[in-house]
């Protein structure tokens, strides 16, 4: 089989870049050409990195092309992934691969019919710190882990955000939008989970946009944005969740996991790098010795500072796991688990009980130094 996967991108929104920037880093892929339903926005990004602007079914009949990136909105991404399986490519879908179990289990259908593979992010757990905290666990760093809490909190996405209207939509909110990378790193740490339970809540029925171009404009909320939730994991452990869009500021840290002989304390899931601490049973908070992981060293700037940024990760594993006949570490069967576990919770919430789970899954493969090397041009 080829070495190399052509890659053609559907969205070229503000998430495409870090696509286009960050795929050179990693084998097994080749950007080739992107599209949109503003053809001014694809012709935009093709000129910048160098590829070719095509319309939607142009790229979807392109023979160069491999796998299908999806960066569209949430709300569209079950029907786009579903005309690129139906197109006989492979396809890498942004966060959340879909709105509903049911249209997962649609698009595992074709999949299988068509020998294609899905995949989807988040890959951030794919980092050096979360590895790391993965490599502990393993280990026996914290024995057999018991509990856990994980916060992720802000006022939202308004103030920053050109067009936020969607994150306040049905498929939004902050458990589709941010959950993501939390149920990928406890599923990466701990396993599948079993049954979840949710209450939820929104402040307000109105959000102000305060970001530019659109600022003083009143958009609607129509999806919960504060999600308080209690997973229980297949090996018995139990963890808080709490995701919310309305919360001015907090002292919770991101994720800490709790054991029969020492805490974990994990940096925000959202990102690859950061520091690690755990304590044994001295209750002595330390950090975790550094490892020279590829994917939590320093390689960007942001305005919130440096940092390790290497997304697109999970797309090159998937492009290496297809080429090398492996399983892929943002594999479906782990994507759709997370769409259940976050569709569960909402629908707790709703209904006012637990729900038990019809997915499950494995944890992906550990990604150590050597393999994470492996997957670096």
């Amino acid at each position: 089989m080829t070495q190399e996967l052509g890659v053609g991108i559907i969205g070229c929104g503000n998430i495409s870049t870090t696509y286009f920037s960050l795929a050179p880093l990693f084998r097994g892929l080749k950007v080739l050409a992107c599209a949109d339903i503003n053809a001014q926005a694809a012709e935009a990004r093709a000129k910048e990195y160098g590829v070719k602007a095509q319309t939607i079914d142009e790229l979807l009949v392109n023979d160069e092309i491999d796998v299908v990136v999806n960066l569209t909105i949430p709300d569209a991404h079950f029907r786009v992934s579903k005309a690129i399986l139906e197109a006989g490519k492979h396809v890498y879908s942004e966060k959340p691969l879909v709105l509903s179990l049911e249209e997962g289990e649609e698009l595992r259908r074709i999949a299988k019919q068509k020998n294609l593979a899905v995949g989807c992010a988040p890959d951030t757990f794919l980092g050096g710190a979360h590895q790391l905290a993965r490599k502990f666990i393993d280990d026996g760093g914290i024995g057999r882990v018991t509990s856990g809490a994980c916060y992720v909190m802000s006022p939202g996405m308004e103030m920053w955000h050109p067009n936020p209207d969607f994150f306040f939509l049905p498929g939004g909110g902050p458990i589709l939008d941010l959950g993501p990378y939390y149920i990928a790193n406890l599923i990466n740490l701990i396993g599948p989970v079993k049954r979840v339970g949710g209450m939820t809540s929104m402040a307000s029925p109105t959000r102000t946009i305060t970001s530019q171009p659109r600022n003083g404009e009143i958009i609607p909320v129509k999806t919960p944005t504060t999600i308080q939730a209690l997973l229980e994991f297949v090996n018995g452990a139990t963890v808080t969740l709490t995701a919310s869009w309305d919360v001015w500021s907090h002292r919770h840290a991101n994720m800490e996991l709790y054991g029969t002989d020492g805490s974990l304390y994990v940096p925000d899931p959202n990102f690859f790098g950061g520091t690690v601490e755990a304590s044994g049973r001295d209750k002595d908070i330390k950090p975790l010795d550094a490892w020279e992981h590829p994917f939590g060293k320093i390689n960007q700037e942001s305005p919130n500072g440096s940092r390790a940024n290497y997304r697109t990760a999970g797309l090159a594993d998937m492009a290496m796991s297809l080429i090398e006949g492996r399983d892929a570490r943002c594999s479906l069967d782990r994507t759709l688990h997370g769409v259940d576990v976050m569709t569960s919770i909402l629908k707790s919430g709703e209904e006012g009980r637990f729900i038990d789970l019809t997915t499950t899954c494995t944890q992906p493969a550990a990604l150590g130094i050597e393999e994470a090397q492996a997957l670096l041009k």
